[in-house]
C-alpha cells in the first residue's frame, strides 16, 4: 500500500512558478510510477505528467510540455512537479497517483489547490 500527500499549491500570478511535492510512504513506494493529474471545476480529471520509478521516462500532456517538469527523489520518497510560466487555465486541484504495471490497485493523494490569477 502507498500513502501519498501533496503539497505546494497556492495562489500565484500568471507567468509565475510553483513546485508541487508528492510525499510517498509505504514499503514499496519507490517502485511505483508517479503521475500528476489535475481537475478543474466542471471538468474531468486529466493527466498532466508522469515519471517512472527509477526517475526516467518522463511524460507530459501537450498542454504543459515545455513549461512543467516532473522528477523524483527516491532517497526522499518524494516526487515533484515544477511548474513554470503558469497560466490561468492551469488553475486546478493537482493530485498525484502511484501505479505499477500488473497491479489492480493504484493510489491517490488528497490533492493540492493551484490557483493562477490573470
Amino acid at each position: 500500500q502507498v500513502h501519498l500527500v501533496e503539497s505546494g499549491g497556492e495562489l500565484v500570478q500568471a507567468g509565475g512558478s510553483l513546485r508541487l511535492s508528492c510525499a510517498a510512504s509505504g514499503p514499496t513506494a519507490n517502485r511505483y510510477t508517479i503521475a500528476w493529474y489535475r481537475q478543474s471545476p466542471g471538468k474531468e480529471r486529466e493527466f498532466v505528467a508522469s515519471v517512472a520509478w527509477w526517475g526516467g521516462s518522463p511524460r507530459y500532456a501537450d498542454s504543459v510540455a515545455g513549461r512543467f517538469r516532473v522528477s523524483r527523489d527516491n532517497a526522499r520518497n518524494t516526487a515533484y512537479l515544477q511548474m513554470n510560466n503558469l497560466k490561468p487555465e492551469d488553475t486546478a486541484i493537482y493530485y498525484c497517483n502511484a501505479a505499477r504495471a500488473g497491479d489492480t490497485l493504484d493510489y491517490w493523494g488528497q490533492g493540492t489547490q493551484v490557483t493562477v490569477s490573470s
